[in-house]
């Protein structure tokens, strides 16, 4: 029954599906592997990494089970998980207010606005600006049916794959100049460029902006036409379908969930390794970036729904209770341990701290991912054992509601603690 007198108020824990909690905390600790080398080296080393750091032996290792286990897969999850989010954001809300398509709205305002400063002041690499943008688009899409969400959805991914492989056709045909100087800012950068990005990163808070708001810029703009928007709305549209279809629920047979890990080991990991292999083969050179971009983009999902799978079927059967519980804390708490993890990682790697940017290998990364790993695991649950949400949860919530409301776990919703 719709509430019409009261303002709408957020959803309160027993009204969550655990399951999933637990899949967006697991997401949102998997992101680190990949995010951490933008944060730690030069731009260009996330899409090339011939062009920056060892990368033989250990280092290779780190670098080839980060790349098809989890690049793209964490975005992918975390994507489809916002979409059905949007859905089921959207039927709470119509139990409480007529205005709920509006309260979603709201919401995606301030999301884009909190993605805005996050990416300008802290860290180009933001996810959150993608995310609001789309989240204006794809709500209108929410009532389709699964099996149409997922048809548009893979329509909307083909679209970026279109864009790239005519630009891998067409560049012979680009003037020189042009050519040389898009793969020098992209994918090759010159000794000189890298050595600026270099010193920015090493300098203080304003001497970092010459790097960050262009590159900022850039994945908000030119990227964000050719390959974000796609990207992430298409795997929005498939998530709210697999919401829908009681994927991330937990609430499909084991059998299911075994189909999707076979599909995601034997055709997804097989497809992002012969892109390893067909990139180094050609030296990751320019179409590397066109046509060698394209194994790992499509690979990346049914490789991720395996992992969806895997945590499912970890929910069902209550494997490990300990650590889910604590994935789930860090779900819950998603918002706040994302801007967390930029905090701490700029603190490592940027001048205004300990200045370690283009100085940490690949495997002393993944150090730094494992001791961040267990930090949110061991402060998530502690929070909300005193607090009702994360602090920026807390702060996305009040905006969203236009009302103060209570943090601690003892305070009834809307009124302060």
């Amino acid at each position: 029954m719709k509430n019409h007198n009261d303002t709408a108020v957020p959803v309160i824990r027993t009204e969550r599906f655990e399951s999933l909690d637990v899949l967006r905390g697991f997401a949102l600790l998997g992101i680190l592997v990949i995010n951490i080398q933008l944060f730690a080296m030069p731009e260009a080393a996330y899409s090339n990494p011939s062009v920056w750091g060892d990368l033989s032996g250990i280092n290779y290792l780190v670098w080839l089970l980060s790349h098809v286990l989890a690049d793209q897969k964490m975005m992918t999850i975390f994507s489809m998980l916002f979409g059905a989010g949007i859905v089921l954001f959207i039927e709470r809300a119509e139990q409480r207010t007529d205005g709920a398509v509006g309260l979603h709205l709201r919401r995606s305002f301030w999301l884009l606005l909190f993605g805005v400063l996050h990416a300008y002041l802290l860290w180009y690499g933001d996810i959150l600006v993608l995310y609001g943008l789309c989240a204006f688009v794809v709500v209108w899409f929410r009532r389709w049916r699964p099996v149409t969400l997922i048809l548009v959805g893979t329509a909307f991914l083909a679209v970026s794959t279109c864009i790239y492989l005519y630009a891998g056709w067409s560049m012979p045909y680009w003037p020189e100049e042009v050519r040389t100087a898009f793969l020098a800012e992209t994918w090759q950068p010159e000794r000189d460029s890298t050595a600026a990005e270099i010193d920015a990163y090493r300098g203080g808070w304003l001497d970092q902006m010459a790097h960050r708001v262009p590159a900022a810029l850039a994945m908000q703009t030119f990227v964000f036409l050719i390959w974000g928007f796609w990207r992430a709305a298409g795997l929005m549209l498939i998530g709210m379908a697999l919401y829908k279809l009681g994927v991330f629920s937990a609430q499909r047979a084991p059998a299911f969930y075994t189909g999707l890990i076979v599909v995601g080991l034997l055709l997804g990991v097989p497809l992002v390794g012969y892109g390893v292999h067909w990139n180094f083969a050609n030296d990751w050179g320019p179409l590397s970036l066109f046509y060698g971009s394209q194994f790992n983009y499509w690979a990346s999902v049914p490789v991720s729904l395996a992992w969806v799978a895997l945590v499912m079927l970890a929910c069902q059967r209550q494997l490990l209770p300990r650590l889910l519980a604590r994935l789930a804390a860090v779900g819950r708490t998603a918002f706040s341990n994302y801007i967390l993890q930029t905090l701490i990682c700029t603190g490592i790697f940027y001048g205004h701290g300990l200045g370690l940017f283009a100085d940490v290998s690949r495997i002393g990364q993944i150090g730094i991912v494992l001791a961040v790993w267990i930090v949110q695991l061991l402060v998530s649950p502690l929070w909300l054992r005193h607090f009702r949400f994360g602090p920026l949860e807390w702060l996305w919530r009040c905006l969203t509601y236009w009302q103060w409301l209570g943090m601690r776990t003892t305070a009834p919703a809307g009124k302060l603690a």
